[in-house]
């Protein structure tokens, strides 16, 4: 047989059939996803589990609240343009960061 009479056959063949084909296709990926669940997504679950158990175990007390708002605080100051009385405010900031952190 030539490859013209073969390839007629299997175009016949998939025009016939195609709408079993397909829903047999579907059907075979449906239970191949719902089945295997993928090595990649439990990877990724254990290392979300074990950050959020490293977070658990984390105290955040009042003062180091404060001295992180006073960073944030001191950190605004520079990146505006304002000098003279933002200047005072930073070295108030920096003494009372010193003072908690002791």
């Amino acid at each position: 047989m030539t490859k013209i009479k073969i390839m007629g056959k299997i175009n016949d063949f998939i025009s016939k059939h195609y709408q079993k084909i397909v829903f047999f296709l579907l059907i075979a990926i449906f239970f191949n996803t719902c089945g295997n669940p993928t090595k990649k997504l439990d990877k990724r679950v254990d290392v979300l589990s074990e950050k959020i158990d490293s977070l658990e175990r984390v105290t955040v007390t009042k003062t180091d609240l404060t001295v992180e708002g006073l960073k944030s605080e001191k950190r605004m100051i520079q990146s505006t343009d304002r000098k003279m009385l933002d200047v005072t405010r930073q070295t108030e900031i920096d003494k009372e960061i010193e003072s908690l952190t002791k």
